[in-house]
């Protein structure tokens, strides 16, 4: 009896650590902050509509998380601005629409249970689906090799877009895009990165339960990208870092040797638990090489790399780092040495196929159908150009000429945008999520917090 009433001594005395270690914050959010968040679902573009999102990366507050990733936040679209370049894009392939760029302003976190924080934050207009870009292991051949990885790359992508999950909804947007009106939306995945303009106070919560991720074991299908899965620590005692760049960043603006500055986001321990980096030290580095965009479809290309971290209360330690991963509003690719560049684009494939389309009013041999063989063939080639405006002229008109015409308009536009026109710029916001691979620091590790873990 005595031996029982000990041991439920210990279990009472070790239960409130237990529920410690279960729980994030309490803890101040300070002013400032960058919230990264996303939407999950699609969203009329109209002012007043509610948006709801989730952050997309967590929240660590003197090495403690107070906000887990996928914490709700709620806001609604305030204004719209009108987006007169792809208005003018989009008018050029007989779409009339007014496009916008929906202003939305975030002023509510949800906690999980169901307590909700009101903070203040700046009103952002510049959403855009996050693309992560990986670094890949060094790649093997010449530059024949290089150059057939990016062509089957970009054929990977066009192929993805007509067969993996959500291909209906894309089709169904395809569609709309050919009309001379169609609904806008806030697309799914639309992401945003708001700063908290003042502090604000997390009550202690639970903690989201850590879910194991499981490698995927089967073989990458033909049409799916080669994603190289997120560096890991090698066996030199390398630490993966995620941090958020304080500058922008841009190939077209910026320069080489131009001062950069990262902060850590997210807090890196030892086995053994102490701290090894903490949340809000400083990477210093610079910018090692920045080439702008040029005409004929030649993109921009930007590297940089950070040979300082600044830690709090500690000297100066000097690194070398690898920029391993980035998410970005562009799409980019990474190489192994971390330099980035636009992501390669199908060049061929589309002006090729406008082309045949827009060949068909001129077919006539072969004693096909009569007149409605040949306005099936104008309505086609009418809608490679135009949408459905190119297809009812070319229906009204009769000429084959003229569908003809108009569609090889459209083949035009996708060559010129894809060979002639200057090339997709490379850009990081303020704020951009980026992961660096360090060298091992030769100093004492920092003594942990012991409420830190």
């Amino acid at each position: 009896m005595r031996m029982r009433l000990y041991r439920a001594m210990l279990f009472a005395l070790a239960l409130p650590p237990a529920t410690l270690l279960c729980q994030a914050g309490p803890g101040t959010v300070p002013a400032g902050t960058p919230l990264t968040i996303t939407v999950e679902r699609n969203t009329p573009m109209r002012a007043g509509e509610p948006v709801s999102g989730r952050l997309l990366y967590p929240i660590y507050v003197d090495n403690r998380l107070l906000l887990a990733e996928g914490t709700v936040v709620s806001g609604e679209v305030v204004a719209l601005h009108s987006d007169h370049g792809r208005r003018v894009r989009a008018i050029m392939g007989g779409d009339f629409t007014p496009f916008h760029t929906p202003v939305v302003h975030f002023t509510g976190i949800e906690l999980a249970d169901g307590r909700m924080l009101p903070f203040a934050s700046g009103t952002t207009a510049d959403g855009a689906p996050v693309y992560r870009a990986v670094a890949p292991a060094a790649a093997k051949g010449g530059l024949v090799r290089r150059r057939f990885n990016e062509g089957l790359d970009a054929a990977r992508s066009d192929i993805a877009l007509y067969i993996t999950p959500g291909k209906e909804d894309r089709l169904l947007q395809f569609v709309y895009g050919r009309l001379p009106y169609h609904p806008q939306r806030i697309e799914k995945g639309t992401s945003w990165i708001v700063e908290t303009t003042d502090s604000v106070e997390v009550p202690a919560q639970a903690a989201p339960p850590v879910v194991p991720q499981q490698p995927a074991v089967r073989k990458p299908r033909l049409w799916e990208e080669r994603v190289e899965p997120a560096a890991a620590p090698n066996n030199t005692g390398a630490w993966i870092v995620q941090a958020n760049l304080e500058d922008a960043l841009s190939s077209e603006s910026s320069s080489k040797g131009q001062a950069i500055h990262a902060v850590v986001a997210e807090p890196i321990f030892n086995a053994n638990h102490t701290l090894a980096v903490p949340q809000g030290a400083t990477l210093v580095g610079a910018v090692t090489r920045a080439k702008p965009a040029r005409r004929f479809g030649r993109t921009g290309v930007l590297s940089f790399s950070f040979s300082q971290l600044v830690l709090p209360d500690t000297e100066t330690q000097t690194v070398e780092t690898r920029l391993t991963g980035a998410d970005t509003a562009e799409q980019i690719a990474l190489n192994s040495e971390g330099q980035a560049q636009a992501k390669p684009q199908d060049k061929i494939s589309v002006p090729f196929l406008l082309s045949v389309l827009a060949s068909r009013p001129l077919d006539q041999d072969r004693g096909r159908a009569g007149a409605a063989g040949q306005n099936g063939r104008n309505g086609i080639g009418g809608a490679a150009g135009l949408g459905l405006v190119g297809t009812v002229v070319g229906l009204a008109g009769g000429s084959p000429y003229v569908a003809a015409g108009i569609g090889y308009w459209g083949a035009a536009r996708a060559f010129y945008y894809r060979w002639i026109a200057r090339g997709q710029k490379v850009a990081f916001a303020k704020d951009t999520r980026i992961v660096v691979e360090t060298t091992p620091r030769r100093s004492a590790p920092i003594k942990p917090d012991k409420t830190a873990y």
